[in-house]
Parts: structure tokens; C-alpha cells; sequence
């Protein structure tokens, strides 16, 4: 619950057809090992107090009155349980036989939910026996009770006002309009569905796409329970194939031909950020729609679901080679682009053997290429300086060079040094104007010689150190084109790597992996024994971390708290809760004061869901504050 995690399971039991005692008794099985185990909301599958298969039986007079007392068997027993359950069985509503799904809560029946769509053809035959759902909500009588009954109902909770569960069944999804699009444009950000689909060639994959696909058009949770074994056999087998989808991921999915109680959780506060960032998701239509509340503890929902400590990065490797192949090509389309509008005549990069300036120069290889025209046209500066290392200025020569592009080198130091002169400034003085004076004239070099050969200036920065501002203002800030604008320090490693694997050039290879093993730095401090004294992450803080920051901060806006407590899940182990905190004040410290940088950025292709360009996805006051961020994790570190 904390957070705006719901634990959440799809169940299904071993069932007798048409003995609905010991269905009902399965079901209580179920719900309090759901129960036992967190979860907060549990489907089971369609009609399972009774068993799909029933046929004939659902119009049997006894068979209906044993899903009634099955129905207060499994109400009963849930009044001790902190726990929502939508559970099947067949109910008369005024002389008409409906298929149902009910919705408990301790000891209560909420509501009750009939089948809009019911399917007559091939194996399916329900009209034979059911009636759709009425166009509006009435009400049935249950035990001496009145309750709702209709499609269009929402089960909201008072204690995180974000989980508002909506119920359609089976058939329901695969028809051309499903119900659940109307729910969701009425406010369900979780829609349950208890279903009994039985098994052929094929159809397991189509509705793990179908189930995904829905929950990512809808951006809503999706719990779908299917049927499994104990239905009867007699023309049909159902798998019990179980699904839990997540704005078009599958979280939870079981395995076919057994019965099982599949779990994760899913985020209604994410779910509810994105339906509020996206403009296209209309505003709540809820004409026509009961809203029933019910009330769960605020507690610790302890996740099964995986927190990936680097969410820029796939992590089946055949999906991170697409996914580097998409972005090197998404980057030299962009800049071949821009070397064709401009009509420019030389693409100059700035290299330094380091990890941005590399990707930068690979992708502009790549966009020469494109466009027939030969790497020569490539002018790669080397301008070493104070810092600079024998390593790094060996590995982007012999890079340039076996690449094929035009090497230049500018040694900097008499004209920074000149500079100092020109200010007054001390070159013992090893301050901020030591360090951005090189920056700043490294970009003077780049800029005058792509004038003087009728040429742009590539820009190298990344994503990371814009999010940062780890970039030196009218610095290595500035380009005429930025290819990595939207690409994070983590991903660039793999680009890189990838473009090492890809490339039939032994020498190459050895020199782009021994780019990945140099530490990284702007190189802008003295070297000290020839090794490199000016190390990023021990300044800023570890890349790894800050991404996951960006992503989570960022990208879905979670609160400072929810980014501290996902942070210390997914590095648990790898940096304690100090490290974690530390660097995370850093980060919104820098972020919100560095806005002012990344407000006046050069153009750069945008390559995934997170991109801070003041012309796209990310646009902010320079001068906003923020105390209320830094505020929220002081009190975080009061409370540890």
C-alpha cells in the first residue's frame, strides 16, 4: 500500500465440477494463502464456484441455490481477511441467469458484476444459458441485502485513493470494444478478470499479448484468471494460465497445466502520474458508474516484483543488441539529416579517449556512411591539456585512425595558459575558472575550425551529465548537433561495446575496450604519476545511480521518498542506505540548480522515454526550487 503498491494474485483452484461446496472450500484455501502472503486483491477464475463446464447444469434449480451457499461460505470466510476478492459463479436476477463475477470484502458482498459479452460459437455456447449484462446498473438481492449489480461499477479504496478496481469477463477483452476501455476512462487503474479460456495451439501467446496490449492502451493494472484443471475434459482441457500486466508489461504469468496462485504488485500511483502526464488520456468519464468504497490498511507491501537497478538497460542480450542497433541508427539518421540540411562539408568532433566523445565519433562514421561520402570528411581534434594522460590521447588517435577520419591535434595549454595571463588568473590556482577555461577553449577550437572548413561542431555530452550539469557552460555544454543528448552514461557503455563486437577490426576492438575500462573524468586536473587524478563518480556520485534516479524521478515523478525506498530494493548489497541517500540529495541539488544549462541546449535526436530538451519532454524554470524535495529526504534522514 505504502508507495502505491497493491499486492495482487489471479488464483485458480483445483474445482469438482458442479459441486460447489468444495469449490467454495478451494477458494477459501486460496484466499487466505493470498491472504498469508500480502495480497490485497485476488481474482479467481470465471465461475468458478460452480465450474465453467457445467452446461446443461446451469439451468438446474439446485445447481444455482449450491452457488449461492457456496457464495456465503467464501463471504464468511472472508471477514477476518484484509482482502478484495472477485470470484465466479452463475446468479438469477429477476427470473434471467447471469454469468457473474462478485466482488467480497470482509464479510461483505460489494457488488456483483454480470458478463457483457457472451460468446456463441465454436466450443462457446453461454447464450444457450445466460443473458448480457443490462445497459445500467440495478441492484439484486443477496442474502437480505440489496447490492449493486451491474457493468458499470468501481470498487475504490478510501486509504489510497489511487486503486479503483473495475471487473470485466473473459469474453469481455476479446470482443472489439471491451468493457474495461470504459472503466479506465471512468477511473479504474486495475482491471480484474476472471476468465476461463481453455487451451489450443497458439492461443497462450495471443493472450499474453492480448492482456499486455490492453494494459498499456489503458495504462491500468490487468489481473487475468483462467480456468484450470478439475474443469471438466469433455471437449475441452484449460490451462489455468494466469497473467499480471502493468502498463503493457507482464509482471506475473504462470505456468500452463497448473493450478497456481500468481502474484506481484502493481503501482497505481505510477499508473495515475502517467494517465495524468499524458494529454491524450481523456479526462474521467463516469457517466452512469457506481462508485463503491472500501478501506485497506496502510501498511509495507513487500515487492516479488524485480526493481532493476539499471532500467535504461534490457537485460536479455539479444534485446540489448536491437536496442543498441535502434539507437546508433536513430543517432546517424539525425545527424545525417542535419549534415545534409546544413550542407556542411566536415562534421568536427571533439575526442578525448573517453566513452561520450567515442560514441560520438562512431555515430558519426556511421552517418558519413549514410551518406556515401567518405570518414575523411570526419575532422577528430584531440586537444590535450594539463590532464590529459598517455592513455587516453593514445586511445583517441589510434581511434581516429582506424576509422578512418582526419586526425587533428591542437595542443591547448599555451593558449589556456595565455588566457590565465590575459584574467589574471593563477595556473596554481586549480579552482573552477582552471577547469572550464580548457573546456571552454577546446570549444573555441572546435567551432573556429569547423568554420574554417564549412563544418559542425558534434556535440558529445550525455544524458547523465545534462540531468547533473556536469558540463562546463559554453563548454563541452555546447555543439552545433548533440547526438547523445538522450542517451544515459550506463547505456552509452553498451553502445559502445556493441559498436566493439560489431566492427571486423581487431586493433579497434582492443582500443574501444580499453575506453570502457578508463575511468571517467573530464581529464581537466594534472595528472598525477601519469594516471588520471580527476575521477567523476568520486565527485558526483556513482553513474549507476543517478540513472536510476533520472528514471524514476524524472521519467514517472515518483516523491523522493518512493526513488530512496526503490533505490535501497534494487542496490541492496551494493551500496548502503547512507551511499543511497547521500547521492540522491545530490542529485536533486544539482538537478533543479543546473536547469538553467539545459535550457539553452543545441538540438540532439531523442532516442528513449527519457530526454531533458527544453523543446520536448522536459521543460522547467531555471530558478525553481528545490527545498521541498531536499525537505522530504531530510526528514528520511531523521527517521533512519
Amino acid at each position: 500500500m505504502r508507495y502505491g503498491f497493491i499486492k495482487a494474485a489471479a488464483a485458480t483452484p483445483e474445482i469438482r465440477v458442479a459441486d460447489c461446496s468444495y469449490n467454495a472450500g478451494q477458494t477459501v484455501k486460496l484466499m487466505r494463502e493470498a491472504s498469508e502472503k500480502g495480497v490485497k486483491l485476488l481474482v479467481f477464475p470465471e465461475l468458478c464456484i460452480t465450474g465453467y463446464t457445467c452446461s446443461d447444469l446451469f439451468l438446474q434449480r439446485r445447481l444455482l441455490d449450491g452457488a449461492l451457499t457456496a457464495l456465503r461460505t467464501v463471504m464468511e470466510a472472508s471477514r477476518k481477511l484484509s482482502l478484495l476478492t472477485v470470484a465466479g459463479l452463475p446468479l438469477t436476477v429477476e427470473d434471467k441467469l447471469y454469468n457473474c463475477a462478485a466482488v467480497i470484502f470482509q464479510g461483505e458482498i460489494l457488488g456483483v458484476v454480470p458478463k457483457t459479452n457472451l460468446p456463441n460459437y465454436n466450443e462457446f455456447y453461454e447464450k444457450r444459458h445466460f443473458v448480457p449484462a443490462p445497459a445500467e446498473n440495478t441492484v439484486c438481492r443477496l442474502f437480505g441485502k440489496e447490492v449493486p449489480f451491474g457493468s458499470k461499477l468501481l470498487f475504490c479504496c478510501d486509504t489510497l485513493s489511487e486503486l479503483k478496481v473495475a471487473v470485466e469477463i473473459c469474453e469481455d477483452l476479446w470482443s472489439p470494444i471491451p468493457p474495461s476501455n470504459y472503466h479506465a476512462l471512468a477511473g479504474a487503474t486495475i482491471i480484474a478478470n476472471p476468465s476461463a479460456s481453455n487451451e489450443v495451439i497458439g492461443k497462450d501467446a495471443y493472450r499474453k499479448e492480448l492482456v499486455g496490449g490492453q494494459s498499456g492502451r489503458l495504462v491500468c493494472g490487468y489481473i487475468y484468471a483462467s480456468a484450470g484443471e478439475g474443469e471438466s475434459t469433455t471437449d475441452l482441457v484449460f490451462s489455468g494460465h494466469n497473467l499480471i500486466a502493468e502498463n503493457g508489461a507482464i509482471l506475473a504469468e504462470s505456468r500452463l497445466f497448473h493450478n497456481s496462485l500468481t502474484i506481484s504488485e502493481l503501482d497505481v500511483q505510477r499508473l495515475s502520474g502517467e494517465r495524468r502526464r499524458l494529454s491524450s488520456f481523456p479526462a474521467v468519464q463516469d457517466e452512469g458508474y457506481q462508485r463503491i468504497y472500501f478501506s485497506l490498511p496502510v501498511e509495507k507491501t513487500n515487492l516479488t516484483r524485480i526493481i532493476d537497478p539499471r532500467p535504461f538497460i534490457p537485460s536479455e542480450q539479444s534485446t540489448l543488441k536491437n536496442r543498441c542497433e535502434t539507437i546508433l541508427s536513430i543517432q546517424s539518421l539525425g545527424l545525417k539529416k542535419r549534415l545534409e540540411h546544413s550542407r556542411a562539408k566536415t562534421a568536427v568532433v571533439g575526442i578525448s579517449g573517453g566513452l561520450d566523445s567515442t560514441l560520438a565519433l562512431c555515430v558519426t562514421a556511421r552517418a558519413m556512411d549514410l551518406l556515401n561520402r567518405p570518414r575523411t570528411d570526419i575532422i577528430a581534434i584531440t586537444m590535450p591539456c594539463f590532464g590529459t594522460t598517455q592513455r587516453t590521447k593514445s586511445n583517441a588517435e589510434i581511434l581516429a585512425q582506424r576509422l578512418g577520419v582526419t586526425l587533428e591535434r591542437v595542443d591547448i595549454a599555451k593558449q589556456v595558459l595565455q588566457h590565465f595571463e590575459d584574467i589574471g588568473h593563477s595556473p596554481d590556482d586549480q579552482d573552477v575558472t582552471f577547469e572550464n577555461a580548457q573546456a571552454r577553449t577546446r570549444t573555441l577550437v572546435l567551432m573556429d575550425w569547423a568554420n574554417q572548413t564549412g563544418g559542425l561542431v558534434i556535440g558529445t555530452g550525455d544524458l547523465s551529465e545534462l540531468a547533473l550539469g556536469w558540463a562546463t557552460y559554453n563548454g563541452d555544454h555546447m555543439s552545433m548537433y548533440g547526438v547523445n543528448a538522450s542517451i544515459p552514461k550506463t547505456l552509452i557503455r553498451h553502445l559502445v561495446s556493441y559498436e566493439a563486437e560489431k566492427l571486423n577490426d581487431p586493433r579497434l576492438k582492443e582500443v574501444l575496450m580499453d575506453i570502457l575500462d578508463t575511468p571517467v573524468s573530464p581529464e581537466l586536473l594534472p595528472a598525477k604519476d601519469g594516471e588520471i587524478s580527476q575521477k567523476t563518480e568520486d565527485l558526483v556520485g556513482p553513474y549507476e545511480l543517478h540513472d536510476f534516479y533520472l528514471y524514476y524521478a524524472i521519467r514517472w515523478g515518483f516523491s523522493p521518498a518512493k526513488v530512496y525506498h526503490l533505490a535501497r530494493l534494487a542496490f541492496d548489497g551494493a551500496y548502503d542506505q547512507e551511499t543511497i541517500l547521500k547521492w540522491l540529495k545530490t542529485f536533486y541539488r544539482r538537478f533543479f540548480n543546473q536547469q538553467f544549462k539545459r535550457s539553452c541546449l543545441p538540438d540532439g535526436p531523442k532516442v528513449g522515454s527519457v530526454t531533458l530538451s527544453p523543446r520536448g519532454d522536459w521543460r522547467m524554470p531555471s530558478d525553481a526550487s528545490s527545498a521541498l524535495w531536499l525537505k522530504e529526504l531530510d526528514e528520511l534522514s531523521e527517521q533512519e
